[in-house]
């Protein structure tokens, strides 16, 4: 067997936002995200269903999956395989406007359903947190009372997870087990969900068009070479960082060596006696310097 990598957002979109997914995004969402009155998602909407035109030609763009729970509330959730720049900031507009554009002219605001905006990076976001999952919410700074609930972001950052397979427990361990590893698999795990399952052969490459083979190939192709170009610029610039970083310290280092062996100068002159005009002319330091270093010798 050999499944997608789901990952990429072509895959992505496949497993959790086909017409038959609902059971799937359920579950997923259902372990990821905890809700203040403890309740489970029991029935969504998936908008806006996967559709192998609506892929085509996407090179640098990505693509979510939307879904509209049973209580209104809206559901984004972003797949991310490379950081760049605004990526934050991206995020944040975009649960913005999911949230600005249910209201049309007159509408009255108290109409306004919460959004959530799930997104998972395929890198580490926040460096200070040593948490897998960290959510946000608006808060006053001080007694961190809650202002609304109305939008909320939700970050898994698949890095922190290091889980094998051995050491899955949970079925939120088992769902992003799946998402970060099902492109190394060539096996179905043993003791899963049935809608973990279903997404593994969702995702099973036997059950795929040549089409969306292509696809999916193509697009792992320009995460590679993305990727490869992103860790070239980064080895370009340490190497130039490195090399014009030598050459500064060497120029440090010899202006340091110099005047250690004028300050040494300056103590043995004055040592035998000589006076500090004289010192300044040997030195070549000015007298102001001369002072300072008996002042610190």
């Amino acid at each position: 067997m050999k499944f997608l990598d789901v990952k990429t957002d072509f895959a992505f979109k496949k497993v959790f936002g086909s017409i038959g997914s609902k059971d799937i995004l359920i579950s997923f969402l259902n372990s990821v995200i905890e809700f203040d009155n403890k309740q489970k998602i029991t029935d969504l909407t998936i908008v806006d269903p996967y559709s192998i035109p609506l892929l085509k030609g996407m090179k640098d763009t990505y693509v979510d999956v939307k879904a509209e729970l049973s209580d209104k509330s809206r559901v984004i959730i972003e797949m991310q395989v490379l950081n760049h720049e605004g990526f934050e900031k991206r995020i944040l507009y975009n649960a913005a406007k999911n949230y600005s554009i249910q209201l049309k002219k007159g509408d009255a605001y108290h109409l306004l359903n919460p959004v959530i905006a799930l997104t998972i990076t395929d890198f580490t976001l926040f460096d200070n947190s040593p948490e897998l999952i960290n959510n946000f919410k608006l808060l006053e700074k001080k007694q961190f009372i809650e202002y609304s609930d109305d939008i909320e972001l939700i970050f898994i950052e698949l890095p922190k997870f290091i889980k094998t397979e051995e050491e899955l427990e949970t079925i939120q361990d088992k769902w992003i087990y799946f998402i970060k590893n099902a492109g190394d698999l060539n096996y179905i795990p043993d003791n899963l969900e049935q809608e973990l399952e279903k997404a593994f052969n969702v995702a099973n490459e036997a059950g795929l068009s040549e089409e969306e083979l292509e696809l999916q190939h193509k697009k792992k192709d320009w995460i590679y070479i993305q990727k490869s170009s992103i860790e070239l610029a980064t080895k370009t610039g340490l190497q130039q960082g490195l090399e014009q970083g030598l050459e500064q310290g060497l120029e440090q280092g010899l202006q340091q060596g110099e005047f250690n062996a004028k300050t040494k100068m300056v103590l043995n002159a004055r040592q035998i006696g000589l006076p500090i005009p004289t010192i300044s002319e040997l030195t070549g330091l000015s007298e102001d310097e001369i002072a300072l270093v008996l002042q610190n010798k």
